[in-house]
């Protein structure tokens, strides 16, 4: 039986279980049946209650499972979106560097991945938080995210920290439905209807990568971004966990993240950890480069370098 599909003491799956019951009840009365379960989050149909686990999903599951997203978001927002699922690309795995150097502060990044990844408007949320740290120090403990003075301030050096996508993710050790993994690719994911909100993967995490959507996210239908990704970007709903996933829905079509495209200074380096030839590999190669809290052994696929 796949890990996902937790028995009972009688043998008997939780999610044959609640199939069961639905087909007892009808959709209707089960819908009715399990909405305490659900009410702190939203509006959840039957169908999608018992949806199975996104690595058992069929190709023609996981379709209808798309058109029926697509549905919700223009019955919720007004907005229509295409909403695919971006498989990784055989021969890649994803790096990211980050110069130091030049990084001047400007939260252009963050901005960036505001809007690229449907974040609620009214909490400003992004998975970019960029610290403003007195030189010679790398102690994020004592660096500031809500600075809000001109930079770059002259005796500070600024700092973006965003999912570092480790090679050995605690997030993912730590969640007890399997609803995130690491993907081929590197790309560490979430599936958003899987995700039960335990928040355990947040408490896990060193880098404080991960979110929480305490509530509906809030976004008007004309800054809604209509390319979306299953694993990616998409509206999430509310009461799960959410990260950065390096924009998989542009990353795995041979595009560059949101959040380098709108970086002013160039600071930002992304490319294929495989390809001797990428940029990334050559910045590996050529710079002094770090990741940050090396010690936890968590081997993290972002990295930070200095020009001198």
């Amino acid at each position: 039986m796949n890990p996902t599909d937790s028995q009972n003491s009688s043998g008997i799956s939780r999610r044959t279980a609640l199939k069961g019951v639905g087909a007892m009840l009808g959709t209707a009365a089960f819908a009715k049946a399990i909405a305490p379960l659900t009410e702190w989050t939203r509006d959840m149909s039957a169908d999608e209650f018992i949806q199975k686990h996104y690595k058992e999903l069929s190709p023609v599951d996981l379709a209808i499972i798309l058109r029926r997203l697509e549905k919700e978001t223009k019955d919720q927002y007004g907005a229509e979106v295409n909403i695919q699922d971006y498989k990784p690309q055989e021969g890649v795995k994803f790096g990211y560097a980050l110069n130091l150097s030049i990084c001047n502060g400007c939260r252009k990044c963050a901005e960036a991945c505001h809007i690229e990844n449907n974040h609620d408007r009214p909490s400003h949320q992004s998975y970019i938080r960029v610290f403003e740290m007195s030189k010679g120090s790398m102690d994020m403990e004592k660096g500031s995210v809500h600075y809000d003075h001109p930079v770059p301030q002259p005796d500070k050096f600024y700092m973006p920290v965003q999912c570092q996508q480790c090679e050995h993710p605690p997030c993912v050790d730590v969640c007890p439905v399997e609803a995130t993994w690491k993907e081929p690719d590197g790309i560490v994911v979430v599936d958003y209807n899987w995700c039960i909100g335990c928040r355990y993967c947040e408490a896990a995490c060193p880098y404080h990568a991960r979110r929480f959507n305490w509530t509906k996210p809030v976004i008007p239908a004309n800054e809604i971004n209509p390319t979306q990704s299953y694993l990616s970007n998409r509206i999430r709903p509310q009461g799960v966990m959410e990260k950065c996933t390096f924009c998989l829905h542009r990353t795995r079509n041979g595009r560059l993240p949101a959040c380098l495209e709108a970086c002013p200074t160039g600071a930002r380096v992304f490319g294929n950890l495989l390809d001797p030839n990428s940029e990334i590999r050559k910045v590996l190669t050529y710079k002094r480069v770090f990741v940050l809290k090396e010690e936890l052994g968590l081997k993290p696929q972002f990295f930070y370098f200095f020009d001198v």
